[in-house]
């Protein structure tokens, strides 16, 4: 689960530093509006991308994913962009959940085939 989440987290911090410049030219944003908050939320991925391991690191990660969205109010290509790591996001989640169970259950399977005590 960790390992996919923190691609969508890697991929979705190039694309908030990104969105710096454009929210500068484009949507006029003050520069020193733009900059902290774009790559605070990039840092912030990083950071939560690095926090994985911890419950703490899927908090911050949700935390980026309201933040993208929001970003959407000023630079609107950010409600599909957002959106759109959101759903990767969840999707990371749902389905690192299940491939950890099916490992789980696989090495359960294996164990049960191969008794670890030896008959002499």
């Amino acid at each position: 689960m960790r390992s996919l989440a923190s691609i969508v987290l890697g991929f979705e911090s190039i694309v908030l530093a990104l969105v710096t410049p454009v929210m500068i030219s484009v949507a006029d944003v003050r520069p020193a509006v733009a900059v902290p908050v774009c790559l605070g939320l990039a840092v912030l991925a990083i950071v939560a991308a690095g926090l994985l391991r911890f419950q703490v690191g899927y908090v911050l990660g949700s935390v980026v994913q309201v933040g993208a969205v929001g970003l959407g109010f000023v630079v609107s290509v950010m409600f599909v962009l957002g959106v759109a790591f959101a759903a990767f996001w969840v999707a990371a989640i749902v389905l690192g959940r299940r491939i950890e169970e099916a490992k789980k259950a696989h090495e359960g399977l294996g164990s049960a085939a191969h008794p670890s005590s030896r008959e002499s």
